[in-house]
């Protein structure tokens, strides 16, 4: 257990290697930090942190760098969330309303993410099974052809056409869309199976097999879409941090390629804490000299998607922490709103 001036002394190295990108020395730590005990002390100090893993001397320097222990230990127990100003939150709230629908949402906020925080901004698309019916749209575009318009409380739209066997008047079509939304609206998409699946038998002949097929094209619908979408910006800001991983960035960049890494960073959907993976705590090889900094985002209080960002562990933690957490209220805000 380390003593409370060890910590200390453990968070100003961590902040001053984060802001200086310089290895840290006793006599730095003395001069710009008033932690009331001698350069001795201090060196004393930091031969325990580092017999104890939590800061290292890179190559020769005479001053030290934080491990991935010694951040661990700093977001654990050292660093808060650091606020955003007023102008800062009055400008995610002002850029992310602009947003038209679901897509134009997703897209500005990996951008805002990106800008705020100057890291690799990583946005989860809501999953539908995570979502409820906000509508149900049949369109017909001909005798026997329909277009099922699907609409969630995330405001996701999915389309499908419909080539039916017999051609569906008017108002069997208005009769079996008031029927299917009476039923759906307001339900999770995992129940929407049993509760629609006798509702071919309330129709007469030919237009119980075209119930039959637009039920199963909604039910495909939903089995087609589980698959996760996630989009990425700001892969450009990774070459102002060169420095920070030890050969190369392209093991990060074509980790970044792979979908289903990123989904395995951002972790659970359900689970809408923070969440702050560091170093080789990521699980693929080739992002062991990043952090991961991920949150849920909803319409309510169960989060249906996550949001987050990609950067080196030299991260300023506290303000990264406090960019991804606001910008997912707002985001879950403007869906809720939708």
């Amino acid at each position: 257990m380390l003593s409370e001036r060890r910590l200390e002394v453990l968070r100003a190295i961590v902040q001053d290697y984060v802001g200086t990108e310089e290895p840290v020395g006793s006599k730095a730590l003395t001069e710009r930090h008033n932690l009331q005990v001698s350069p001795a002390t201090v060196r004393n100090d930091m031969a325990v942190l580092e017999d104890e893993g939590y800061i290292a001397q890179p190559h020769t320097s005479a001053g030290r760098i934080p491990t991935d222990k010694g951040y661990r230990l700093f977001v654990d127990k050292l660093a808060g969330v650091k606020p955003l100003s007023p102008p800062e939150r009055r400008a995610i709230q002002n850029f992310l309303e602009g947003a038209v629908d679901l897509d134009d949402v997703v897209g500005r906020t990996v951008r805002l993410l990106a800008q705020l925080t100057r890291q690799v901004a990583v946005v989860q698309y809501p999953s539908l099974t995570r979502s409820t019916v906000r509508h149900v749209e049949l369109l017909s575009l001909a005798p026997a052809r329909l277009m099922l318009v699907l609409i969630t409380d995330t405001g996701r739209v999915e389309q499908r056409l419909i080539d039916c066997q017999a051609p569906i008047g008017d108002s069997a079509l208005a009769d079996l869309r008031a029927r299917l939304n009476s039923r759906v609206v307001g339900q999770r998409f995992t129940e929407v199976p049993s509760l629609v699946q006798d509702l071919p038998d309330a129709f007469e002949g030919d237009d119980r097999g075209t119930v039959s097929t637009v039920l199963a094209t909604l039910l495909e619908t939903l089995v087609e879409e589980t698959e996760e979408r996630l989009i990425i910006g700001g892969t450009s800001n990774l070459t102002r941090f060169g420095h920070d991983f030890p050969l190369t960035i392209r093991p990060v960049l074509e980790a970044l390629e792979e979908q289903v890494v990123l989904l395995k960073l951002l972790g659970e959907a359900k689970d809408p804490g923070m969440t702050v993976r560091i170093g080789h705590e990521n699980a693929h090889e080739g992002l062991s000299s990043t952090s991961v900094v991920s949150v849920g985002y909803g319409s309510g209080d169960e989060a249906v998607a996550k949001l987050g960002v990609v950067g080196p562990t030299r991260m300023d933690y506290p303000g990264t922490m406090g960019a991804v957490r606001a910008v997912a209220r707002y985001v879950g805000q403007i869906l809720a709103e939708s």
